[in-house]
């Protein structure tokens, strides 16, 4: 029977104790994670099935969601990746041409755990002022679970800082995706949480993109001959992923041209010795304003991070591991948290958010061409002859 139409209890768990009292949406039980919220008025199949949310639970802060239902064109990946599913006003009624089926029997197929009915406005504030924290959804049967043995779970859940989600997101073999343009050369992803529509932009610039597994080597990134290194979007805390860092420490002294974005932009601030730090309750939407400092331009983004980077906002600094002049490229103009990072001496660069505009706006979409024109540029320097050879 569709969820919509259930009368089964559900309730959700906050780890100080708050409880909010609901309907159940999508599949029975209990699920655990951090609870988040996006700001995003649409795009909710994007939101869902981007890996970057793995271990959260999502509250929408659009009361109203549902009403496209989900279809086969527009996931980030194979699956729905949120651990729960928190809305306040589930459409009754599928209205899209395009839609193969609606989000509560999507949820429900893999096996999400949801709550509807509830003020969702009233949780978004709360998490504002008291900041992200655990919480569970309990439904059906799992709803008449004590109430004190309910927040005993949720405490006893594990925090965000400190987990290393990458293995659980990641490809467990390279995957290869043609160049749809005239062809550059090889690109290695490292798939920390890749979705479908950054592959889709790589591709449409000239590269071969080659995501690869999480646990690849430095040895078998050369072994592919790329042309430059890409680092993608991913859940978790940067601080856990030290193998990530050394292995892009390897491919900054091999010279190769890097981009990174969201978690990549995290793991590049530590590979130059930066630090990082959790976020009171993050950025997650598609109306994210940010400042690009080098053009002076203010663009709308789309954001999916609770972790930042720690950094000068104002001029360039000395990277503490020796990798030269490194600057802030991009700020966020809601709290000058560092949404950018540009690298002065090698080829590297990085932003805080996701230009691939899946779900989201295209404003940042060029970075895309800036990462390209960058590895095109190297690519015509490496082959110039020196003066000496001239002589």
């Amino acid at each position: 029977m569709n969820s919509l139409f259930q009368t089964d209890p559900a309730v959700l768990v906050l780890e100080d104790g708050t409880r909010h009292v609901g309907r159940a949406y999508g599949a029975l039980g209990t699920t655990l994670g951090e609870v988040v919220f996006s700001t995003g008025m649409t795009g909710y199949q994007e939101t869902l099935t981007d890996p970057s949310y793995a271990g959260q639970i999502v509250l929408q802060t659009a009361p109203h969601i549902g009403n496209t239902g989900m279809n086969q064109e527009d996931p980030e990946s194979r699956r729905i990746w949120v651990s729960g599913y928190i809305v306040r006003d589930p459409s009754r009624v599928v209205s899209n041409w395009r839609a193969d089926e609606s989000l509560d029997d999507a949820l429900s197929t893999d096996g999400v755990v949801g709550i509807s009915g509830i003020d969702t406005r009233s949780v978004t504030r709360h998490i504002r002022s008291a900041g992200s924290m655990r919480g569970g959804i309990f439904s059906g049967e799992a709803a008449a679970i004590d109430a004190d043995e309910q927040l005993r779970l949720v405490r006893e859940a594990p925090q965000m800082a400190g987990q290393n989600l990458s293995a659980e997101v990641s490809v467990a073999a390279a995957e290869v995706t043609p160049a749809t343009a005239e062809r550059i050369g090889n690109l290695a992803v490292l798939d920390l949480g890749v979705k479908q529509a950054t592959v889709d932009n790589l591709a449409a610039r000239g590269f071969e993109v080659h995501v690869l597994p999480q646990d690849v080597t430095i040895e078998q990134i050369r072994a592919i001959d790329p042309v430059a290194v890409f680092y993608s979007n991913g859940p978790g805390d940067p601080a856990a992923s030290g193998d990530h860092v050394e292995l892009l420490r390897s491919v900054l002294d091999d010279q190769l041209p890097f981009f990174g974005i969201c978690f990549g932009n995290q793991l590049l601030g530590r590979a130059l010795g930066l630090g990082t730090y959790k976020l009171p309750f993050g950025h997650r939407g598609i109306n994210q304003p940010v400042l690009d400092k080098t053009t002076g331009r203010v663009e709308i983004t789309a954001h999916n991070h609770g972790f930042a980077v720690e950094a000068p906002i104002d001029g360039a600094f000395d990277s503490p591991q020796g990798y030269g002049r490194v600057e802030v490229s991009h700020v966020g103009l809601n709290d000058s948290v560092v949404e950018g990072l540009r690298a002065l001496d090698i080829p590297a660069f990085s932003v805080q958010y996701h230009p691939e505009a899946a779900a989201g706006p295209h404003d940042a979409n060029y970075l895309f061409d800036r990462f390209r024109d960058m590895v095109v540029a190297h690519l015509r320097q490496a082959q110039e002859p020196t003066q000496e050879n001239n002589a």
